[in-house]
């Protein structure tokens, strides 16, 4: 799969909405950047955890996506954490995502997200399912 199939999937969807953009990808390592703005600031004008847990699962998801037979296969979230370590309150943010884990049905990632100055601001693991479709 490559970038443009990827940021081209996502239109109409809620990485669309927060600005999210795919921006480098190989097997097992995708990465993606998201701008800190009014769609993805918290009241106090901070980026909001919630925008860091999406970029994080967006990232993850993808990858995983990019990996298995779309034809015959379809992958789910089932357990995101995020540990939140700096604020940031302009500018853009990058995740990068490692696939850390992965089995036949199930793949984990790890994934980093830092601000413009190369600084953590979020760590995050997600973990996503395989799944046969039915024919």
């Amino acid at each position: 799969m490559t970038l443009e199939e990827m940021n081209a999937l996502i239109a109409g969807t809620l990485m669309e909405s927060l600005g999210i953009i795919f921006t480098e990808y190989r097997e097992g390592y995708i990465c993606a950047t998201m701008p800190v703005d009014a769609r993805t600031k918290q009241p106090a004008g901070l980026l909001h955890g919630g925008a860091s847990a999406a970029l994080a699962e967006s990232l993850g998801s993808m990858g995983s996506l990019a990996l298995i037979d779309r034809e015959k296969q379809s992958i789910v979230g089932i357990e995101i954490n995020a540990s939140h370590v700096r604020k940031v309150s302009e500018g853009f943010v990058t995740g990068q995502a490692e696939l850390i884990a992965r089995s036949t049905k199930l793949h984990v990632w790890q994934i980093r997200i830092i601000d413009e100055k190369s600084r953590l601001v979020c760590l995050s693991r997600l973990s996503v399912m395989v799944i046969d479709k039915k024919h």
